[in-house]
């Protein structure tokens, strides 16, 4: 019993549980920031650590070791506890996803609706953290987000249901399982899914061509503007652990999660999915100039819902046959 208790603690922990996972979060920054450097002719991060890998790293400590403000007139207890909740839904999710093997940590039947609802949670935390700073930037910002949500959200939870429909289930370790027994990814089967569920990610990212809640051009940094030290870390690792979210999560819905690939570990090949996701994100973000919110929303509307829509008419006409 003992025995057991230890290896769920460190399972939940250090591997492949938090430690591991804030680990991945960070080197996934460094990928994207590295990407986006390259397409733009620059260097991105280069001395702290082997081609700057460390530098993620170094960034976190550093606004750790930053004074944490708190401006007059804020919402004090939301404008505290709304990085800690932001980081900690984030790092909640990624327990439902399948890294090592076929089979996640945490998973039971019906995760994929939980994870749906988390997505939704963050963004109310964004909005809710804007809102409560007590800035004219901030308060747009977090509008802004909500505003998106409202875009990205329907598209975003159909993207997830295709591939749940095809494989008969709710349970995202199942999706893997229904890919790795049948041998092949779902992207094959779903391409519109694919796209869409790409589109949406980067709008909850808030990634260029989406960065509307936090234009800097505009807004200052939006919803952040008036985070510091501490709290700002925490959003920064969040942001982190989200990017890594989207990426498993397309990973395991769309490209046949943890598959084992001749002499090459499930885990392994996990890891480069996830880094070829991140590696579109980039190029997505690197490649585009930013669109207006109603832009954004109306294209949504009009374009990704209705292929969204389209997709699992394919699939239930697949599936009737």
């Amino acid at each position: 019993m003992l025995q057991e208790t230890l290896t769920l603690l460190f399972q939940l922990l250090i591997f492949p549980g938090a430690a591991f996972l804030i680990l991945l979060a960070f080197i996934s920054e460094w990928v994207d920031r590295k990407v986006v450097a390259r397409i733009q002719s620059r260097f991105g991060p280069l001395y702290t650590g082997p081609s700057g890998v460390l530098q993620p790293i170094a960034d976190f400590l550093k606004l750790l070791s930053k004074e944490d403000i708190t401006p007059d007139g804020v919402e004090k207890p939301i404008f505290t506890i709304s990085p800690i909740i932001y980081f900690s839904l984030s790092l909640t999710a990624l327990f439902l996803i399948p890294i090592l093997s076929e089979t996640a940590l945490v998973n039971f039947e019906g995760d994929l609706i939980f994870l749906i609802f988390i997505s939704t949670l963050i963004t109310i935390t964004v909005f809710l953290a804007g809102y409560s700073s007590a800035s004219s930037f901030s308060i747009i910002g977090s509008i802004r987000s909500a505003l998106q949500m409202l875009g990205y959200e329907i598209p975003l939870s159909l993207a997830f249901i295709g591939p749940a429909l095809a494989a008969g289930t709710l349970s995202l370790s199942g999706i893997v399982k229904w890919q790795i027994s049948h041998g092949i990814w779902t992207v094959f089967l779903q391409p519109l899914g694919f796209g869409v569920i790409l589109i949406c990610f980067l709008a909850e990212l808030e990634f260029v061509p989406f960065d509307i809640p936090e234009a800097e051009t505009e807004i200052v940094a939006g919803w952040r503007t008036e985070f510091s030290g501490r709290k700002l870390a925490l959003l920064k690792l969040g942001r982190d652990l989200e990017l890594l979210l989207a990426s498993a999560l397309t990973t395991s819905l769309y490209l046949g999660g943890a598959q084992p690939v001749s002499f090459v570990p499930p885990a392994l090949t996990f890891l480069i999915k996830i880094f070829f996701v991140v590696f579109l994100f980039s190029l997505f973000r690197a490649l585009f100039a930013r669109f207006r919110i109603d832009q954004m929303i109306s294209g949504m509307w009009k374009h990704l819902i209705p292929l969204a829509i389209l997709q699992i008419l394919l699939i239930i006409l697949n599936v009737g046959r």
